[in-house]
């Protein structure tokens, strides 16, 4: 049996059929942070480590082997792409190559012309996953290569445009990779980036605590921790950038029940990925949440909706050629003297 899941997007409405299973699995996880280098030690300490990058290769590599149900769950990705390549079109510039960062089996590609560049690099620690849909013909020409996002290997002031779509919610050291991609970028480079919020599956979130603590006397954070729209501009000034711009948008998809969401993260290489994880979710754990799901956000119609929150930025290396702000102080009129010259009421004249 076949269900369909609608996308609702805000201004179309996107849908596709949903494929059910009977055996369904969660995956429950914890963080840990590496050991602190010994008193007195020059070393410089390790990067905090929430996710295990190398489970996250692993589960988009299990997730791209299967073509076709990979494929059935691009609508997420394709269409958060497509908003991160209408904010690059908002660029009225033509650039000779541009890099995208966790790409994917390439939703940035499938949106962008000749118009907006010449070639595109897609840039992703999955082989499997890069190449799923190597025989398909782009508009524009595209070059793979397996990257690690932590570590890229471009050369400093090398990169006119970085653009990446829903991938840097993986990274440990968010603060580290988007320096090197300020440091990659030439002077007026331009970095725009969409990854998920900490809004996202709230509901899912909320259901999994609910039926945990109901069936096994506990909670565990079975979704994996997201950023903050708050913390992105402070994040991106540390990195160097200028004239940054962050904004939050919500796609709402709908299911027939949690079980197939899972079933879908699962086949979009979404799984947790956070260290020390535990074992399965026990099935009587499953159906529980599935059903306090239901009672607690289900729809008239009997489906129950997803709330993936996208945070999107934008962040521009520093050069001469930029408008910059004058200096404080260096006003030469009040705008408080502008503002009150322009509100005042005329006095009427005295006949």
């Amino acid at each position: 049996m076949q269900h369909t899941a609608m996308l609702r997007t805000g201004y179309r409405l996107l849908s596709r059929p949903l494929l059910t299973s009977k055996n369904h699995t969660a995956r429950l996880l914890y963080s840990t942070a590496p050991p602190p280098p010994p008193a007195g030690s020059k070393t410089v300490p390790a990067t905090f480590q929430v996710f295990n990058r190398e489970t996250k290769r692993l589960q988009k590599e299990r997730a791209a082997s299967n073509t076709e149900h990979s494929r059935q769950v691009d609508y997420v990705k394709d269409e958060v792409a497509f908003r991160v390549v209408d904010r690059l079109l908002d660029i009225k510039r033509e650039f000779n190559e541009v890099v995208e960062l966790g790409s994917g089996c390439g939703h940035i590609a499938k949106h962008v012309d000749t118009d907006m560049m010449k070639k595109l690099i897609m840039c992703d620690t999955s082989e499997t996953m890069l190449n799923r849909d190597k025989d398909v013909e782009y508009e524009v020409p595209v070059e793979r290569r397996i990257v690690d996002e932590e570590n890229l290997p471009f050369p400093e002031n090398s990169l006119e445009c970085v653009v990446s779509s829903l991938s840097m919610h993986w990274i440990n050291d968010l603060p580290g990779a988007m320096i090197q991609i300020q440091r990659s970028l030439k002077p007026d480079g331009v970095f725009i980036a969409g990854l998920f919020g900490g809004d996202t599956l709230f509901e899912l979130r909320t259901s999994l605590q609910l039926a945990e603590q109901d069936r096994e006397g506990g909670i565990s954070p079975r979704v994996s921790p997201m950023a903050d729209s708050r913390d992105l501009g402070s994040l991106l000034s540390r990195a160097g950038f200028t004239l940054t711009t962050v904004d939050v948008d919500e796609v709402t998809v709908n299911y027939p029940s949690a079980i197939e969401l899972m079933e879908d993260l699962r086949a979009m290489g979404e799984s947790n990925a956070v260290i020390n994880r535990r074992g399965l979710l026990k099935r009587d754990t499953m159906m529980a949440t599935a059903a306090i799901y239901k009672e607690m956000y289900g729809n008239e119609d009997g489906t129950v909706p997803a709330t993936f929150q996208i945070l999107y930025m934008i962040g521009w290396k520093p050069a001469p050629t930029q408008n910059k702000p004058l200096e404080r102080g260096s006003a030469k009129h009040s705008l408080k003297d502008r503002l009150e010259t322009e509100g005042a009421t005329p006095t009427p004249k005295s006949e």
